[in-house]
């Protein structure tokens, strides 16, 4: 292992970790694509399992041993061992990483890795059947856990529109504990994203567009309609105030879960696995 031990917080190969935005990082390439950053020693190794390129590794020095060797066999065994013995590990001790992070509680490990590239909309749904669409979702814990969930439940894919939070931020990224790094997923880019455009593309590859929304046309999530249709995009909207009303009009469908109690939605985040669950029943 290449260790740095770090005792200068302003070195400037730690602006990735702690200076740059989400934002920032996602551009950091460009035109290439960008970086992202791993946090958790099994959320780290899941992205090198997953065939992400490690750019540096960010270890608390008294966890080097039980949880930065352990990814770096991991990155040997998968890119060689001059990849393994050429990335920078940077090393330090528990205080200074607080400082820099601003974690309290320090996670031991991160990781940077460069993104992939993009897959086109056609190109990526190629064989995938059941999709789940996150229209303008911008909380990563909601993000994170749908991923779970439709990893956990059996979904095909998922798309993001430009304005929803990148799957693969910090928070997103842990909160779907790594699984953000098995569910295939791909962001569109604005054009593709605005009004109804995404709704338009998607009945275009033969999906049936469903938009989980509270409307008077609104039926059941167990409608057999749902499951007669090979194709299915389940288009979930952003906490609060739902999907726009130009996207549910452009849908074939709309859905919603039954509720009691005067209850009249859950979190988008529940409410996906709700429905992943029941779309995928037999």
């Amino acid at each position: 292992m290449n260790i740095i031990s770090v005792d200068d917080l302003n070195m400037k190969a730690l602006d990735i970790y702690a200076r740059l935005s989400e934002t920032q990082l996602l551009h950091y390439n460009e035109p290439e694509p960008g970086l992202f950053i791993a946090e958790s020693p099994n959320v780290v190794k899941m992205a090198v399992d997953a065939g992400y390129e490690p750019v540096s590794l960010l270890v608390e020095e008294e966890r080097l041993e039980k949880e930065a060797r352990p990814v770096i066999a991991c990155i040997l065994e998968k890119n060689g061992e001059e990849s393994a013995e050429s990335l920078p590990v940077y090393m330090a001790k528990r205080e200074i990483l607080k400082e820099l992070t601003g974690y309290a509680l320090v996670r031991g490990l991160w990781g940077a890795f460069r993104r992939k590239p993009m897959q086109d909309i056609s190109t990526f749904c190629t064989g995938k059947d059941n999709l789940v669409i996150l229209y303008n979702i911008v909380n990563p814990t909601n993000v994170g856990a749908i991923t779970r969930s439709a990893a956990a439940l059996g979904m095909d894919g998922m798309i993001a529109t430009y304005d929803t939070v990148n799957p693969l931020s910090r928070r997103s990224a842990r909160v779907s504990m790594g699984t953000v790094f098995l569910m295939p997923w791909i962001t569109v880019g604005r054009p593709e994203s605005e009004g109804s455009s995404l709704i338009s593309a998607l009945k275009a590859l033969g999906y049936l567009t469903v938009a989980m929304a509270l409307t008077d046309n609104s039926t059941g999530i167990d409608d057999p309609l749902l499951k007669s249709h090979k194709r299915r995009a389940i288009i979930l909207g952003t906490e609060g105030y739902g999907l726009p009303e130009e996207v549910i009009n452009a849908c074939d469908h709309a859905a919603r879960i039954p509720m009691h109690h005067g209850v009249d939605s859950l979190n988008v985040a529940a409410a996906s696995a709700v429905c992943f669950w029941e779309l995928m029943r037999c």
